[in-house]
């Protein structure tokens, strides 16, 4: 059978498609539907109603089990034979038509601030699993940390064909009057804000910066720091949330510590120039605390270009918990997020947006988060 496959596929003046269509047809009706998914690839698109006929079932079944809707009332023995079925035929569904069918693109928007930042990276790896699990496509845009950038692609983002978007936005007041407008006509939007900020309409996702602040400032005041920098990475224009004024707060509590807040851009260059000013004096501080991780890796490197000694004579903390910080040489000491939890979070919300029928109130939620010791920590020499 396979020499004569090759023998009306050999290069002649012009290849008798109808004749090797039927012989294809003949051979799935002979059994042998590995060599019909294969040449169905070079004949035509695979179609629902191949994976029907191959798994046995009728093509609305089949469909309700692809699409995994709630509804449907197949066996588990079914729902595996049309799954199977329809990986070995490499079926893949026609988004349009599914679209018009069911009303949904099955996709979701994310929008994130800087996609060399290791958080976002992380978190958009942390959020694809949770979204794709949900039978949901994933489309990701980076505004780069411009600010004009953001106010586009936020835009741009909810005429995409997508069900809903996740942002994270710089400054939810900026974008309010757009994003309520959103929220009015009717299309889902989380936003992953900052701590302390007013979501009024909108469902908002934020962490809640006191708890590891404030576990890592009393941490660090029982090594014996008193002198500390907290340094905040911004771009121009743009709001660096609670965190600076947080930590400020809970060390003049001590009543025995001194704190500066100093200010550098978004990049790791940036926060390693800065660093280099703030590390080369004579009254350094002993303990740096970032705004981020990515702008504690820029402190280190200036205290490494600097011949200082991490942690004996300066202790460096980043913000965020990100995995790369426990994989360094000198592995960084991290006020962590709940990477996981708020991502699940913002999912659970969209989804409830897009499911329901209702008109629903604003869903709101704050995660703690705590201090990581490692080895960027140490006592004042």
């Amino acid at each position: 059978m396979i020499q004569e496959v090759h023998k009306l596929m050999s290069p002649r003046p012009r290849l008798d498609k109808k004749r090797l269509s039927t012989f294809l047809v003949n051979a799935y009706c002979s059994g042998r539907s590995g060599l019909l998914a294969c040449s169905r690839m070079a004949v035509g698109k695979i179609r629902l109603k191949d994976v029907a006929e191959k798994a046995g079932v009728a093509v609305n079944t089949a469909s309700t089990i692809l699409n995994k809707r709630p509804n449907s009332w197949a066996s588990k023995e079914t729902e595996k034979r049309v799954f199977d079925a329809a990986k070995e035929l490499g079926y893949r569904p026609n988004r349009a038509a599914v679209a018009l069918q069911s009303g949904r693109f099955m996709t979701i928007g994310l929008l994130i601030a800087d996609l060399e930042n290791p958080y976002y990276t992380h978190f958009s790896e942390v959020f694809g699993n949770q979204i794709e699990e949900k039978c949901y496509d994933l489309l990701i845009e980076n505004w780069r940390t411009d600010l004009e950038r953001e106010k586009k692609l936020l835009t741009d983002m909810v005429h995409r064909n997508v069900d809903g978007v996740v942002a994270f936005v710089s400054d939810v007041d900026e974008h309010r009057e757009f994003l309520e407008s959103q929220i009015a006509a009717g299309f889902p939007i989380v936003v992953l804000g900052m701590p302390g900020e007013d979501g009024g309409k909108l469902d908002l996702v934020t962490p809640n910066f006191l708890q590891g602040l404030d576990e890592a400032a009393r941490r660090l005041h029982e090594l014996g720091h008193r002198k500390y920098t907290f340094l905040s990475a911004k771009s121009g224009g743009q709001r660096v949330g609670g965190r600076p004024s947080i930590f400020k707060g809970i060390i003049d509590g001590f009543g025995d510590s001194s704190v500066e807040i100093k200010d550098c851009g978004p990049t790791i260059s940036e926060a390693r120039e800065r660093g280099l000013e703030i590390l080369d004096r004579e009254d350094r501080p002993t303990a740096v605390v970032a705004l981020n991780d990515f702008t504690a890796f820029g402190i280190m490197r200036a205290a490494k270009d600097l011949g200082l000694r991490i942690p004996e004579d300066v202790s460096v903390v980043g913000v965020d918990g990100i995995p790369m910080a426990e994989q360094l040489v000198v592995s960084l000491s991290t006020v962590a997020q709940q990477h996981e939890e708020m991502a699940a979070k913002a999912i659970e919300f969209l989804l409830t947006r897009i499911e329901s029928k209702e008109v629903l109130p604003p869903q709101v939620a704050s995660f703690p988060t705590n201090f990581i010791e490692r080895e960027s920590v140490g006592p004042v020499s």
